[in-house]
This record gives C-alpha cells, structure tokens and sequence, in this order.
C-alpha cells in the first residue's frame, strides 16, 4: 500500500521537473506578436502559432528577434545562448514579393523611446527614413545639430531604442 503511494507521490513530483525541460512555446509566439506589432492570424502577424509538438530547449535569455529574407514575411526567433536554437515563423497575409506595409513615412512626427534595465525615456523626433514595423530607420530628434539616430519601428508615430 505504501509503495503505490511514494510511486504517485514520486510521478506527481518529476511532472513539474519534466514541464521545465522545455521552452515555453507561447512565449515564443508572444515574442512574435511584439515583434510585428499585430495579433496571430492578422495580416503581417504570424500566420499560427508555433508548432506545440516542439520540444525546444529553456532559454534562459531574451528572445531575440528579427526580420528574416528581404521580403519581410518570415520572422526569426532565436535563443541567443551558445547551444540555444532559430524557429522561422511566417507571417499571414503575405503573399511571395510583398514586403511589409510602412508604418512610419519619411517626414513623420515620431516619438523616440530608448529603454534599458527599468527605466524609459522619450523624445519626440522625425523620421528620416521610411520603414515597416521591426526594421530599422535614421530619426533625427528635435535638436537639429544632434546627429541621426538609428531606432527599431515598434508601431506607427513610435520607434525605440534598446540600451544594453
């Protein structure tokens, strides 16, 4: 009677240590959905979530992502640990040759945000350059004898800048 015991206590123990040998796939898919600024399934979001059946190791560092091929229509997820891995996630709503729509046009009024370990800061500014949500642009802020900046698209009217 005791030993069916300790073998359920033992199996109910080892469940949680198991569910930890893997990476959270939903953070995976997060990840993306921050990177283009628009929900799964949206045009210019990830066309479906991240395979589940994945067995991906932890990472146990910031998700980095990215722009994937010239074409804008693949985003890159990778862990960057030595040892981590690269998912490539495609976007829906686009079709072979069609980059992502702008959301910041040369001339507009931006906000600049640079961001790093809890705090952010914010400068309103001009985009010098066009570019979609997730690639980079030149902004210039108000100061005009301050030099260009270059800054990540995050939405349309606001670009950003990560300090290590």
């Amino acid at each position: 009677m005791i030993r069916p015991l300790l073998a359920a206590a033992a199996l109910t123990l080892a469940l949680p240590a198991q569910a930890q040998t893997h990476a959270d796939l939903a953070e995976v898919d997060r990840a993306v959905a921050s990177f283009t600024g628009v929900l799964q399934g949206q045009p210019g979001g990830a066309a479906l979530p991240v395979d589940r059946r994945l067995r991906l190791t932890p990472c146990r560092a910031a998700l980095a992502t990215g722009w994937y091929g010239a074409r804008q229509d693949t985003v890159e997820v990778s862990c960057p640990m030595p040892g981590g891995w690269r998912l490539f996630v495609p976007l829906a709503g686009m079709t072979r040759g069609e980059a992502a729509p702008p959301a910041i046009t040369r001339g507009d009024a931006v906000s600049i945000a640079v961001s790093g370990d809890g705090f952010t800061v914010a400068q309103s500014g001009e985009a010098l350059e066009s570019g979609a949500v997730g690639t980079w642009i030149k902004v210039r802020t108000a100061n005009p004898s301050a030099p260009a900046l270059r800054a990540r698209v995050i939405r349309p009217g606001l670009v950003g800048i990560e300090l290590p």
